[in-house]
Order: C-alpha cells, then structure tokens, then sequence
C-alpha cells in the first residue's frame, strides 16, 4: 500500500488495542491527543499554521481538544480513514511524501511508551524509506546540532547530513535512525567521536 499507508493502519490498530488513555512519547500526549492531532492535521487547515507558529498554537490547542473530546471509536476510525477525496495527501504519491514521516514516527511514539518495548523486525521496504526519509530530513532537524553529523546504518550505509568539527557518528538500523534525528530518546543507536561532541549532540534540540 505504501509506507505512509501501512503506518497508518498499523497505528490505529494499535490505537484500538491501547485506548485512549494510553502513554505516547509526545511530551504531555495521551493516545486521544496523539489521535486528535492527526485529525487536525488533515480535517482542519484553519488550525494547522499552530502546529508549527507559537503564535498561533493557543487556537490549535483549542481545536485539538474540541477533538479530543470526540469518542474515541469515532475518532480512531477518522484517522484510519484518512482526509476527504479533496485533500491533497489523498493522492497517493502526495501522501507518501507528507505522511510516511508523520504516521511511522507516531506508530512508534506510541509503541515505544509502552513498558518492555522492541524494535520491530527488520522490514527492507520500509527500511529502505526510513533512511531516505532519515538524510532527507536531518539538514533541517539536527539544524541546531553544534557538531557535524553522519548516519551509518550496520550494513554500511553513511551520509553525512551536517557539516561541521568535530564530527559525531550515529550507527543504527533505518527506523532508529529517523526517530533520532526528529528527537526521539527511546531509540537504540551507538555514538561515534569525541565524548564531548557526542554530548554535544546528545544535548542539542532535534526536530522541527
């Protein structure tokens, strides 16, 4: 179906086995929040510019919420559904490049918060766009690091995504790799360089 569509049904599975009062790895969010979210996200453009402007995230919030009160069947289910015909992320390519990020970053959001997590088996298709999306997005989510970054993966994969001395390596398969450089801790990488480079890395903010 696609990375962004798998990830989608997957995450509402899981959002069905869990409830809506479920731990996520999103500072503050239940799995109602998560939900609500990505509702806003493709049902409500007057409250997207929030997301990402402080300015306007009194508003969001207040959307958010309103959806968040929703129940939560209705509300799963508008998520595995997806946005109307006439959003633009309901064509197919487009939602491979908006979406695959999002849906396989909150799939695992939400998996990892739960107690005795794991990675899940390695998968060469989504593998495979885990680290495209990886180096795709790190200019633009290590932006802040003060230190230059490469990612490898174990079977030799590297590409260095920010420039800059001394240089910090990060080993890890694809998936780890992508929920690091959007900030996730609750990742299984290994750190190579300098030990006070490597906490420089550690300490900087990663992400949007």
């Amino acid at each position: 179906m696609g990375l962004a569509k798998d990830e989608r049904q997957a995450l509402s599975d899981l959002f069905e086995q869990l409830g809506p009062d479920a731990p996520t790895l999103c500072e503050g969010w239940q799995t109602r929040d998560l939900a609500a979210h990505l509702v806003v996200r493709e049902h409500r453009p007057d409250a997207m510019p929030g997301i990402l402007v402080p300015a306007l995230a009194g508003h969001t919030q207040r959307v958010q919420d309103g959806v968040a009160a929703r129940p939560w069947d209705d509300l799963v289910a508008q998520v595995r559904r997806g946005p109307s015909r006439f959003w633009p992320t309901s064509i197919g390519p487009v939602d491979e490049v908006a979406n695959s990020a999002e849906f396989l970053v909150h799939h695992e959001d939400v998996r990892r918060a739960q107690p005795e997590w794991t990675p899940r088996p390695a998968d060469p298709s989504r593998d495979a766009a885990a680290w495209r999306l990886a180096t795709r997005t790190a200019k633009l989510n290590l932006r802040k690091s003060p230190v230059g970054v490469v990612l490898r993966t174990p079977d030799g994969q590297s590409a260095s995504v920010k420039s800059g001395a001394p240089v910090v390596t990060v080993v890890g398969e694809p998936v780890e790799l992508l929920l690091f450089v959007f900030g996730r801790d609750a990742v299984r990488v290994e750190f190579e360089g300098d030990e006070a480079a490597v906490a420089q890395l550690k300490g900087a903010k990663r992400g949007l």
